[in-house]
């Protein structure tokens, strides 16, 4: 597998053929790499089946298709997030600092695997461009998966959580050909945000996938909790709203769109014009989780994330996760007028707060207009206690975890909201729409201290703090300037216990 070299253009041969990239500042792209066959027709709903060898060399210029076949229709949405059209979905792209430099080891490796709540996102957004890595000695692996209906749901006679199943044959495509382009596969780091943050952390605890990374970066990611009777419930209400039997070959049968449209009603995503009050979908979204996404079958995954971790798994595998300051606060701002005329204690209840713990969160979160305290508490049960509960199930671990904070106020929203660290740990500051989110000069203090610590731990394992369980739970601060301080997510403690009806 040598690579050969162009002006232009970068050659690779990896197992399954030649591709030809491009040369950049520095670096070299290859991009839209199948990893898998185009999972059509009788692959639609079948585990990826590597993809077969190709002749000659492929180009590899562009960003292939994506499984996200339209933009989401969401003012939450903050990620660019290209659709782009085609079958040959399953694909990655490759960022290198230079694949025909011969080294006695190779760099060191980030796999990246994309947000977007499983029903959306694109590894071809600009903000998951892998020239600062590059430019810090790390080659650079972005993957497209499965989303959705087709990546995660039930189906009677076809395999669960086949979306896991993608992540987990490009980690093997990684395992078998990054070397090629000067990579080292024992030094590989995989990482997400979002359901991308969620899906490392499924990751670090399914046995059959932990031999194809050595640590974890997980941004704002949510545990896996769904069980297999509430995906089997939203598959068989899918397949009765479609008129077909809950099987591979009747669920085969609507269209790709009628698929996308059942799928949004069945996550309650439909727009209804009677639906005036912005707490229920909040409501609902806190009590049940994401309708689609990883399910514990207790077979590829053995149970729900924190639990597993408490057993042990994935304990000699370092973890680095976090989350924002204000994830979710972006879902109620403006919504004060909307909001039901309920005293505060009222509508955090409605959000599932016992009255003792709605009155303890009052107590410590006094003044907040109610829009602000309804996002926040959202925030908090959705991703700040998770993180929490992930740092403390791991105490014990062979491998340590170290805790981050992302707090800096965007002068453009006042707050740091969801995503709004992205740009920052890829240190792409200038790339399309940052601005909007950050405003025209992002602070590059910031972003060195958010990408260094990132190049540090995928370099040396060594972000740069304490790890949280090396006795006063210290956590970093990313801010300005960034501090490390002890015990900084102990105003979640009394939200740790709260029943989940998932």
């Amino acid at each position: 597998m040598t690579p050969s070299l162009t002006q232009e253009f970068a050659e690779v041969t990896t197992t399954a053929g030649a591709v030809r990239g491009r040369w950049r500042e520095g670096s070299a792209a290859f991009l839209g790499i199948p990893y898998a066959e185009p999972p059509i027709g009788d692959l639609r709903f079948a585990e990826p089946a590597p993809h077969r060898p190709w002749e000659g060399v492929r180009d590899a210029l562009d960003y292939g298709a994506t499984p996200q076949r339209k933009l989401p229709d969401s003012e939450l949405i903050i990620t660019p997030e290209p659709s782009i059209p085609g079958d040959s979905i399953l694909n990655l792209n490759v960022f290198t600092p230079s694949p025909s430099r011969n080294r006695d080891k190779g760099l060191p490796v980030l796999v990246w695997i994309h947000g977007g709540g499983f029903i959306a996102g694109s590894p071809a957004s600009p903000w998951y461009d892998g020239g600062a890595f590059n430019r810090d000695g790390v080659v650079t692996v972005s993957i497209s998966y499965r989303l959705g209906f087709d990546g995660f749901g039930w189906i009677p006679d076809a395999p669960n959580n086949r979306g896991v199943l993608d992540w987990i044959l490009a980690l093997e495509w990684v395992r078998d050909n990054i070397e090629a382009f000067g990579g080292d596969p024992s030094r590989v780091t995989i990482a997400g945000q979002s359901a991308g943050g969620g899906a490392v952390m499924t990751l670090l605890t399914v046995s059959r996938a932990r031999a194809l990374f050595e640590r974890v970066i997980s941004l704002s990611g949510v545990p896996t909790e769904r069980t297999l009777g509430q995906a089997e419930a939203a598959g068989r209400r899918l397949a009765r709203l479609a008129g077909v039997e809950a099987t591979r070959a009747g669920l085969s049968e609507p269209s790709e769109e009628r698929v996308l449209e059942l799928q949004a009603e069945v996550a309650g995503m439909g727009s209804s014009p009677e639906q005036t009050d912005p707490i229920r979908p909040l409501a609902d979204l806190v009590r049940d989780g994401l309708v689609f996404g990883p399910v514990v079958d207790g077979v590829l995954i053995p149970g729900p994330t924190v639990e597993a971790m408490r057993l042990g798994n994935g304990s000699d595998k370092a973890l680095l996760v976090g989350c924002t300051d204000h994830e979710f606060n972006m879902s109620t701002a403006g919504a004060g007028p909307l909001l039901p005329k309920e005293p505060d204690a009222a509508l955090l209840e409605r959000l599932g707060a016992s009255p003792e713990i709605a009155e303890a969160y009052l107590a410590s979160h006094g003044g907040l207009p109610s829009e602000v305290l309804v996002g926040q508490y959202v925030s908090d049960r959705i991703f700040r206690t998770p993180t929490l509960n992930v740092a403390e199930a791991r105490a014990g671990s062979a491998a340590p975890t170290w805790v981050y904070r992302f707090a800096w106020r965007s002068p453009v929203t006042g707050d740091a909201g969801h995503c709004f660290d992205i740009p920052f740990f890829f240190d792409v500051t200038t790339a399309e729409r940052v601005a909007a989110i950050a405003g025209e000069e992002p602070p590059s203090a910031l972003a060195a201290d958010v990408h260094g610590a990132a190049v540090a731990f995928i370099r040396d394992g060594q972000p740069g703090w304490t790890p949280w369980d090396a006795g006063d739970h210290q956590v970093r601060v990313f801010d300005e300037p960034s501090i490390d301080i002890e015990d900084g997510y102990a105003d979640v403690r009394l939200l740790q216990h709260i029943p989940s009806a998932r």
